[in-house]
């Protein structure tokens, strides 16, 4: 199925993954979380490497009638974070090879790290733009940036370095894992992800609320550092 920027294909990435595509959420808090409203202070991404994945997301989960999207939630920040940390370096993954093609059920079988991938990927994609006599991803306008993104997700664009599917594939799913986060970990800032699918938060109990069938939840969304995402105190 191809790339279409909808909330309905967020939501059917997001519950129901396929096991050849999902790459494990692995959220490690850090110092960096202490501030998770506070952009522009990157761990990883250069400037322009932020501004580009800025972009991409903003085509993958765009803003719309139903509420804010994936750059209004923080996403861009997310990605930053986990890459990082262990997740950016696959701290926990098998990676000595051997480095050979494997099936879509085998999941992921690059020699690059998942920050290596990003970063060679994104400059790998605005060289692309620049052979083709285009201006660099993020200066493009939406159209032109979703046949890009349709291009990389088919592999009908041919990066120099990178697998564009699956960088594709990876940039997608951590879309959705940070839409969909705590906003302790810099995505889903304002609730925006919980908001979309009715969820209300990690309260430390729902047991008033377990047999109020068919009646609306009506408590605030709250998170892990309270209900605005902060680390101020939920009262």
């Amino acid at each position: 199925m191809s790339f279409v920027p909808s909330r309905r294909r967020l939501l059917k990435a997001a519950l129901v993954p396929s096991a050849a595509t999902v790459v494990p959420l692995r959220f490690v808090p850090s110092a960096a979380a202490e501030s998770v409203a506070a952009p522009g202070q990157f761990p990883f991404f250069t400037a322009v490497e932020f501004t580009f994945v800025e972009a991409a997301v903003a085509r993958l989960i765009p803003n719309d009638e139903l509420g804010p999207g994936a750059k209004e939630a923080g996403v861009a920040t997310f990605i930053d974070r986990q890459l990082a940390g262990p997740y950016g370096r696959a701290a926990t993954w098998y990676m000595r090879g051997p480095w050979r093609d494997g099936t879509k059920e085998q999941g992921y079988q690059l020699r690059l790290t998942p920050a290596q991938l990003y970063r060679t990927a994104i400059a790998d994609v605005d060289a692309w733009c620049s052979n083709q006599k285009q201006r660099p991803f993020a200066e493009q306008d939406a159209a032109a940036q979703d046949t890009l993104l349709h291009g990389l997700e088919s592999g009908d664009v041919k990066l120099a370095r990178a697998p564009a599917k699956d960088f594709f594939q990876m940039l997608l799913q951590n879309t959705v894992e940070g839409f969909l986060a705590d906003p302790l970990y810099g995505g889903n800032r304002g609730f925006a992800g919980w908001k979309l699918i009715g969820f209300p938060g990690p309260r430390y109990n729902y047991v008033a609320e377990i047999q109020q069938y068919g009646k609306r939840y009506k408590m605030p969304t709250v998170g892990l550092l309270g209900r605005d995402g902060s680390r101020t105190r939920e009262s």
